[in-house]
């Protein structure tokens, strides 16, 4: 199977225009699987007025099925609605593997669910990580074992990201593959003019909501301003968390020193980076930080909370680690703010470009598909038992949903025959070698 090429569809509620590292790795590995000659579709839900069928760059095609965002960006679990647009897309298109991102995509579970369903591989990646004590994490959990309980590969995107997996779902370890996050490192380029330390400047980039640590920023900006009289703090980004920054930048009269700039559109984002000698990160949860290989990028010595698959992005001289408490975060600016002088950022862009590219995790992804391809193939019986194995009565509910979700794709099947449904025709490189495959099949004929 190495080396065929795959018709790839890539499923998730999160894709732009919408701004995030789930949309970024998804249209960043698309792209890249694109030039490696492969077919690669996106299938996604509305946003605004942006619904129906859109190209962008290199011909990627994309779906934004009618279905609303009900919550947080995601659709509302309809279970067997999505059955007919789902065949649809896949039968059109030829789909030959569905690849489902994010835990918490409704669309991702279901199209995974409905292509099992249908006979195809199927491979998930896991972009965040989860608790096991707290009541939504224990209903997140049920769903992902459901999703996971007959999948065909799993893809995470640190080795503490597969193994929170592992423990949540159930999976066997050797389904799981860890494929890291990249950056583009041509688009994240550090300042020509390197910058006086004179005046130095953190940059903060994320959204602002808990579990990104915004509570922990209210508490470890002014005692870093009052330590370092000559630093200054930029804030881009948005949530329900700006109230309470905008409300310690008042308390504490740091106006002139923290500046917020809002939502940054990610065409941005560079901009706002280079203005910086220092990137702060202070979640509290996180399976892969793209955004600390942004900021490295272009050249910032970074700051971040010691958790979850963090520790693994960068090596231990671009990067200083902290407990997610606001002294320890104080102690490791003061660290941080030392070692500026010996931080050349176009030797630490040139590292980045080294150490990630996204043409890298095409490649692996490739391999991932392949094993996929290579899986036995199995009927709605033999897969029944896998979802016993999710609980005594989830394991039961879960059979059921599996049996009839079966009997309405043999009614589809029924009333819309797939010989009924058109394929589109191949455009691209894909496109281009089938055409030359079948020239040549058709000059051997000939010839005999």
């Amino acid at each position: 199977m190495e080396g065929t090429k795959h018709r790839i569809l890539m499923v998730s509620d999160f894709f732009f225009p919408n701004f995030g590292g789930v949309e970024s790795h998804i249209y960043y590995l698309s792209q890249c699987l694109l030039k490696l000659g492969h077919k690669v579709v996106v299938m996604t839900h509305a946003y605004g007025n942006r619904s129906g069928v859109r190209y962008v760059t290199n011909g990627l095609k994309v779906y934004y099925v009618p279905w609303r965002p009900f919550l947080m960006q995601n659709t509302l679990p309809t279970l067997f609605l999505t059955l007919p647009i789902v065949r649809t897309i896949i039968i059109r298109e030829k789909i030959s593997v569905v690849h489902g991102h994010q835990a918490f995509s409704t669309l991702c579970h279901e199209a995974l669910m409905h292509a099992r369903t249908m006979g195809y591989k199927v491979v998930f990646t896991d972009h965040s990580l989860y608790g096991f004590a707290d009541a939504g994490s224990i209903h997140m959990n049920k769903v992902l074992q459901f999703t996971l309980a007959d999948i065909d590969q799993a893809i995470c995107v640190s080795h503490t990201s597969k193994e929170n997996t592992v423990l949540r779902s159930g999976i066997s370890p050797e389904k799981v593959f860890m494929v890291p996050n990249a950056v583009d490192t041509a688009m994240f380029t550090p300042s020509p003019k390197r910058l006086s330390c004179d005046e130095i400047v953190i940059v903060v980039i994320s959204r602002l909501v808990y579990r990104k640590g915004a509570d922990l920023l209210v508490e470890v900006i002014p005692e870093v301003c009052r330590l370092f009289p000559k630093v200054r703090f930029i804030i881009g980004g948005d949530g329900p968390k700006r109230v309470r920054l905008e409300e310690m930048r008042e308390k504490f009269s740091l106006q002139d020193r923290v500046e917020m700039l809002g939502a940054v559109p990610h065409a941005q984002v560079r901009s706002v980076l280079i203005s910086g000698h220092i990137f702060l990160n202070s979640s509290l949860t996180e399976a892969f930080c793209i955004a600390i290989l942004e900021a490295a990028s272009c050249g910032l010595l970074t700051v971040s909370t010691r958790v979850g698959g963090v520790p693994e992005v960068l090596p231990d001289d671009m990067i200083v680690l902290a407990e997610p408490a606001p002294e320890d975060m104080v102690r490791a600016v003061k660290k941080a703010i030392d070692m500026l002088p010996g931080i050349d950022p176009q030797v630490m862009h040139l590292r980045m470009k080294k150490l990630y590219s996204w043409d890298d995790v095409a490649k692996r992804t490739e391999i991932v598909y392949d094993r996929a391809m290579q899986s036995s193939t199995t009927n709605l019986l033999d897969r029944l038992p896998r979802y016993l194995t999710c609980g005594s009565w989830a394991g039961k509910l879960f059979c059921i949903v599996m049996i009839i979700n079966y009997l309405l794709w043999r009614l589809l099947e029924f009333l819309q025959p797939a010989e009924g449904i058109e394929e589109v025709p191949d455009i691209g490189p894909l496109h281009a070698q089938l055409d030359s495959r079948d020239d040549l099949c058709e000059a051997e004929e000939n010839r005999i």
